[in-house]
């Protein structure tokens, strides 16, 4: 038996060594590593590579480009946290375009895709789709991959059908273009060098109200309950996003995971922490929504917005039950697995210090409730 499976495992990496060797072999493997691997080269210097010996040479359009204008504001979030109600409060502001989930399945631009259905807890929405109207064209560059595969996006990763779908969302936009989104958590570094000029706003939830929001009915499922029976009840991708980005986080195995809190509650303190990292403002679903008066102005202030607007938005704002959480589970449960995860996140970035992270030393502008959990 050891000599046929000598044998076997010989021909098998003989062949594959051979199609390695091919432009089709290299094709794939970098397609399947392009995520995992940031093989953009930075070995060069920028202000050589401006630079030609010859005057006649053609050089950069000097133009400004649409990823360098400095009215974009691109709001990132969790599922469940508030964010459809930060989108809606900034398309009611005239003058502003406020596209909702630029990357979700249903397709906003395609109306046969998108469907009529408004989910019932979105209060005063009417729909999700009337900014992408007649934009049928972007279509050609949208990708279904970007809602479950390259969640994580590091500075330097190359991307420019993403870069070329946002930027014709903001060309089409008659107004002040905003951009909602979902499924940018961690691909926040790729979106501030992208869009260098652009304001980036952070929504954040208490992660056990988020928790038992996701679960829309905590009967569903159990304090008891599985990983291997989460997945008839996961209704908001949390274990496709936990398949993805674990060859980045370890952690997110759902086979090392007791309970699928621990997988919500590590991709929350993720979140947070790119979030806080990454953006000019990181603003409390709660503090929204008790003092909105205080996180409107503060946010107002860090976008560059009138003032003015805030009294105008103020009925869109109703506050939630919070504390349901209460419900589901005593203190204590959630302080078990929060605290196991909080040790195991500690230890994974206490290792991985000269990778991973921002270089930034200080995170960047917040709301003073961003520093209280």
């Amino acid at each position: 038996m050891r000599s046929i499976r000598d044998t076997m495992r010989n021909e098998f990496f003989d062949v594959w060594n051979k199609a390695c060797a091919t432009d089709d072999g290299k094709q794939a493997v970098a397609g399947s590593l392009g995520d995992l691997l940031d093989w953009r080269p930075h070995d060069v210097n920028s202000d050589v590579l401006g630079e030609s010996p010859y005057s006649e040479v053609g050089r950069k359009a000097e133009s400004r480009l649409t990823c360098e204008r400095d009215d974009i504001i691109i709001v990132s979030a969790r599922f469940r946290s508030g964010s459809t109600l930060l989108w809606n409060l900034f398309r009611n502001i005239p003058g502003f375009v406020s596209y909702y989930e630029p990357f979700n399945e249903r397709r906003w631009f395609d109306p046969v895709t998108r469907g009529e259905r408004v989910d019932s807890t979105h209060r005063k929405v009417a729909d999700y789709w009337t900014e992408y109207d007649g934009m049928a064209e972007l279509g050609d560059v949208f990708d279904d991959a970007w809602n479950e595969q390259g969640l994580y996006m590091s500075e330097g990763s190359w991307n420019p059908r993403m870069k070329s779908y946002m930027e014709q969302l903001v060309e089409g936009a008659d107004g002040r273009p905003v951009l909602q989104f979902n499924r940018l958590d961690f691909r926040l570094p790729w979106a501030r060098r992208t869009f260098p000029n652009a304001k980036l706003v952070h929504l954040y939830r208490h992660p056990r109200d988020q928790w038992t929001s996701n679960l829309q009915k905590i009967e569903r499922f159990s304090p008891d309950g599985k990983m291997a029976d989460f997945a008839e009840v996961d209704g908001f991708y949390l274990l496709n996003w936990a398949r993805d980005l674990k060859y980045h986080f370890p952690f997110l195995d759902e086979q090392a995971i007791e309970h699928p809190y621990q997988l919500h509650y590590y991709l929350w303190k993720l979140s947070y922490v790119y979030g806080r990292s990454w953006s000019d403002i990181s603003v409390g679903f709660e503090e929204l929504t008790t003092n909105p008066e205080r996180a409107l102005f503060q946010l107002f202030e860090a976008c560059e917005i009138p003032v003015p607007f805030i009294e105008d938005l103020l009925p869109l704002i109703e506050p939630p039950p919070f504390g349901k959480w209460k419900k589901y589970a005593e203190d204590a449960w959630f302080k078990r697995h929060e605290e196991h995860c909080e040790d195991v996140l500690a230890s994974f970035f206490s290792e991985q210090k000269s990778k991973a992270m921002p270089v930034q030393t200080e995170p960047r502008e917040a709301t003073a409730n961003s520093r209280v959990q």
